[in-house]
This record gives C-alpha cells, sequence and structure tokens, in this order.
C-alpha cells in the first residue's frame, strides 16, 4: 500500500492534521510567520519540523 505523501501546503496540513497544529502553536510567533510565507513548502509534519529547525538555526546564526 502507498504511503500518503502529505498535504498540498502549510495551511491543509495545518487544518487536517492536529498533531501539526499543534506543533505549530508551539513554535515562536516569528518561526510560526516564516512558515506562513512559505506555505506551499510544507505539506508533512517531518517536514514542518525539519523546515522550523533550520528556521531556529538561522535566527540563532544571526545573533
Amino acid at each position: 500500500m502507498d504511503e500518503f505523501p502529505g498535504y498540498l501546503c502549510l495551511t491543509d496540513l495545518l487544518d487536517q492534521d492536529l498533531s501539526s497544529y499543534e506543533y505549530f502553536q508551539t513554535l515562536a510567533p516569528e518561526i510560526q510567520t516564516a512558515l506562513r510565507r512559505e506555505d506551499a513548502g510544507v505539506g508533512t509534519l517531518e517536514a514542518l519540523q525539519a523546515r522550523a529547525e533550520r528556521l531556529r538555526e538561522l535566527g540563532e546564526s544571526k545573533m
């Protein structure tokens, strides 16, 4: 059986997947904003977590 590949965008992911929504709500507001700007690039919880981690690292490297 094929595994579900993910949702079309972050908005769909957050609307349809409770775990992703809950994870997203724990993120800092600036990370949430950055992720929403890249809406089309995130369609799975794993992609959401990876992208949030990269954004955190980028934010820390700017300090």
